[in-house]
């Protein structure tokens, strides 16, 4: 079993989780035309969504221009990775596409494992987990390229590329180990000026700190140049066409590459889809609806398991019960074992972690258990641990300070200063009772960000471009899957593949349905009937 990051869209400390990986398919998938589940002859949006009044994504013009030819036509040296099977090498790109300059080149870190037969290699298929922030490298080299279904490892390479400012691609750091233990700590739900003020000045002092340590680069890290770098690696690989899979924030990483180069897309999967049409404050408030679902179908769960420490009665109680345990945290925080107490922001992180698939769910039952009955938080401070990559010696990874970077670039913040945050508590609690003012408060961050965005909610079309396959999941907390309706609706050559499940994403999570309509897609270019629905 192995783990993919998979990140919010905003947010002070909601921003990634595990997401467990497994599942294989075997050698011989039923055609996903006929036996994959029934045809929902429902209309795909029930609303105005795909309407919406936003400009589209320009596509790019088809011919490379001559000042970015050098990067088209260069060779990648492959070297041993140090890990069994899969090569490594450095791709280069130019640090702003529109005046490039050697001298400033960055370098991307890109590893693949080749197609290991039998069948003949139909070329690359690039994989990103998510994020932003996930690292491509390090999901290639633990999930995909060993956990992919056989029959897709054997006629493709898989290949991960760490986006620029993630992972091993001029990482973006922005606080110390210590400094970041306190931010995690940052209360999240103010009850008075004061407390405004002091979240308030921890987004603003962790914007100055990304700025004082990633320079220049934190101009340059929107989701429009990760594209283009990938369409630099296309090329590079000797593929006329893009083949991926990307989720969750991975595919508006792909939804975009889509939309600015329609004419060099091959097979495309969106796994958890983004709409790209959406506000920052629209993403927020809607994605905690996905949380509210989510919780609702763990407490569902829940209260009919006679140990439920959340009562036996109904989900609406089990919520009201953790409501009250995490308002208790913000005056007394739990002991753990070590320095670190479990405090309200974290607690609330812990339980988010386990939202994003039922195989956590056990395991946040147990941290709930020994938090409210025992008074010992230290499985919950695990789980929250596990969120923000923070390892037993107490160093954190680079997926917060990327995944902040990212998100604030590419869209206007979703509100001006704490008053506006103040109001919105108000209808996101009404999205979610139990973590609505967190969100709120949390979609603050952007709000200090020293860079301008350089982003906009935009409808991505990809007019012209090849059959591309939109998965979504009815009860993903993370990507709400309207979000997915949304995208298919917008892309003009989608097709939408629905999960009815619980859960952040679908392929490769133990459904044979699923997986048999993703693999035939991926292998013979087979797109399941529009509607499809597995369970």
């Amino acid at each position: 079993m192995d783990t993919r990051r998979l990140l919010r869209t905003g947010g002070v400390a909601l921003a990634t989780v595990a997401l467990l990986l497994s599942g294989c398919s075997g050698p011989d998938e039923p055609d996903p035309g006929s036996s994959t589940g029934a045809a929902d002859p429902s209309p795909r949006l029930s609303d105005d969504r795909a309407a919406r009044d936003v400009a589209p994504l320009e596509p790019l013009p088809e011919k490379i221009p001559a000042n970015l030819k050098p990067y088209y036509e260069q060779k990648l040296t492959w070297k041993d990775c140090g890990v069994p099977g899969f090569q490594c090498g450095r791709l280069r790109v130019p640090l702003d596409y529109a005046a490039p300059d050697r001298d400033e080149d960055l370098h991307l870190a890109v590893t693949r494992k080749r197609a290991s037969g039998p069948g003949g290699r139909l070329g690359s298929l690039h994989v990103n987990p998510g994020g932003p922030g996930s690292s491509a490298v390090e999901y290639v080299q633990l999930s995909a390229g060993v956990g992919y279904p056989a029959p897709v490892r054997a006629r493709y390479d898989i290949v991960g590329m760490d986006p620029r400012g993630v992972g091993r691609s001029e990482p973006i750091e922005c606080l110390s180990d210590k400094e970041m233990d306190s931010y995690t700590r940052t209360d999240v739900t103010p009850d008075d000026q004061g407390e405004i003020k002091k979240l308030t000045t921890a987004f603003e002092e962790f914007a100055k700190g990304c700025e004082k340590r990633a320079g220049e680069l934190l101009g340059h890290v929107s989701t429009v140049e990760a594209a283009r770098d990938m369409d630099v690696l296309r090329e590079v690989l000797g593929d006329d066409r893009l083949t991926y899979v990307g989720a969750s924030y991975g595919t508006y990483l792909g939804a975009t590459y889509a939309g600015l180069f329609p004419s060099r897309v091959g097979r495309l999967v969106l796994d958890g889809a983004m709409d790209p049409s959406l506000t920052s404050e629209q993403l927020n408030r809607e994605q905690t609806e996905g949380f509210d679902t989510a919780f609702t179908a763990f407490a569902e769960d829940c209260v009919e398991r006679r140990d439920c420490p959340l009562g036996t009665e109904n989900a609406k109680d089990a919520g009201r019960r953790l409501g009250d345990f995490l308002e208790r945290l913000d005056t007394r925080p739990l002991k753990t074992g070590q320095p670190r107490e479990l405090t309200e922001s974290l607690g609330t992180v812990g339980v988010l972690n386990a939202m994003y698939t039922e195989y956590y769910w056990p395991k946040l039952r147990s941290a709930l258990t020994a938090a409210m009955e025992d008074g010992d938080g230290a499985e919950l401070l695990s789980l929250a641990d596990d969120y923000y990559q923070r390892d037993a010696n107490g160093s954190y990874g680079n997926i917060m300070y990327a995944n902040a970077a990212v998100n604030c670039l590419d869209l206007p913040a979703p509100f001006e200063g704490p008053a506006e945050a103040k109001r919105a508590v108000a209808d996101f609690r009404r999205a979610s009772p139990v973590f609505g003012r967190n969100f709120a408060w949390a979609a603050l961050n952007c709000t200090y960000w020293q860079q301008e965005p350089t982003g906009e909610p935009r409808r991505i079309e990809a007019k012209g471009a090849a059959p591309i396959l939109v998965v979504g999941t009815t009860r993903d907390p993370a990507t709400p899957y309207k979000w997915s309706e949304g995208l298919a609706a917008q892309l003009s050559s989608a097709t939408l593949l629905t999960y009815d499940g619980d859960g952040h994403t679908a392929y490769v999570r133990g459904s044979d349905c699923i997986d048999s309509a993703v693999n035939g897609y991926l292998l013979r270019g087979v797109v399941p009937k529009d509607g499809t629905k597995c369970s």
